[in-house]
């Protein structure tokens, strides 16, 4: 299975291009849950902070400024501890 990948800060015109601003948009509270991946996600940081730990695999931390990308199939536990706005598309 593929890791999760972020890429911080990348350009206005990459986010651009990819139409990340037109994607829908996320929020969630402080909060610890379980979540699975059935499809592949990128997702693009616009606030907060979490930490992301994949079954089997390094924690990762994603915050403002951040374009990640989750893996279908990926079983993970999400800490958020500030709260989450996010713009996100399911491939």
């Amino acid at each position: 299975m593929a890791d999760i990948r972020i890429e911080h800060h990348p350009s206005p015109a990459k986010l651009e291009v990819m139409g990340v601003f037109d994607w829908a948009i996320w929020r969630k509270e402080i909060s610890i849950f379980s979540w699975f991946y059935d499809k592949n996600e990128t997702c693009y940081i616009l606030e907060g902070e979490c930490i992301v730990t994949p079954e089997k695999g390094e924690s990762v931390i994603c915050k403002r400024g951040d374009l990640v990308y989750f893996p279908a199939g990926l079983k993970c536990e999400w800490n958020i501890r500030s709260p989450i706005k996010k713009h996100y598309i399911f491939e």
